[in-house]
């Protein structure tokens, strides 16, 4: 899956589109899914699968609108923090943020996650010809960090949903992995976040 969206992110133009516009078709399948497993109440499930689908097609747009680097710096940041959330939450432990929603999320993760997202974000900044350590660089910094705030509120509501919806994973499409929404769930608000920043700085 990797490869397949590096290479679509950088032939870019249409093809990218296209591939956007297919993931968040089936991110709209496993939402009704997980909208018709939560609730029997008719009016609860459209109106989850409404907001939702809002909530996913504003990330679709603003992604497929973004220059080819900055979504490349979206992408890393989320995979930073992820990345650094596991390894220091596997390290150090500690008390859980929310057990009843996400078992396995710890403070020292979250931590760990915004130090790593930092980093990231900070080392973009400095490879466009940006000084570590100035104003500007801390921003950066500082950015990263709470992108990946954001990434993990991200997680955690596509897991309060699956936990309503009494599922383990949003659907079986990636064999071992879950579904697309397991995959995005924390790039869907980093995307439209981060896109609504760039968008104030470069109208």
């Amino acid at each position: 899956m990797i490869a397949v969206a590096g290479g679509a992110l950088w032939i870019g133009g249409l093809v990218w589109q296209i591939f956007i516009a297919l993931i968040a078709l089936a991110g709209f399948f496993e939402l009704v899914r997980i909208a018709g497993r939560m609730s029997q109440n008719k009016a609860v499930q459209a109106a989850t699968f409404f907001i939702g689908g809002v909530y996913i097609a504003w990330a679709a747009y603003r992604l497929g609108g973004l220059p080819q680097e900055v979504v490349l710096g979206i992408v890393a940041v989320v995979i930073a923090t992820d990345t650094g959330a596991y390894f220091s939450g596997r390290t150090i432990g500690g008390p859980k943020i929310a057990p009843r929603i996400s078992p396995s999320k710890t403070w020292a993760g979250l931590g760990g996650g915004m130090l790593a997202a930092g980093l990231v974000s900070l080392g973009f900044f400095v490879s466009n010809g940006g000084g570590a350590f100035t104003v500007i660089g801390l921003a950066a910094f500082a950015i990263g960090a709470v992108l990946a705030i954001v990434a993990q509120a991200g997680d955690f509501l596509e897991s309060w949903l699956k936990r309503r919806a009494a599922i383990k994973d949003s659907s079986n499409l990636i064999p071992g992995h879950g579904g697309i929404l397991d995959r995005i769930d924390g790039l869907l608000p980093v995307a439209i976040v981060s896109a609504e920043l760039w968008y104030r700085v470069h109208p």
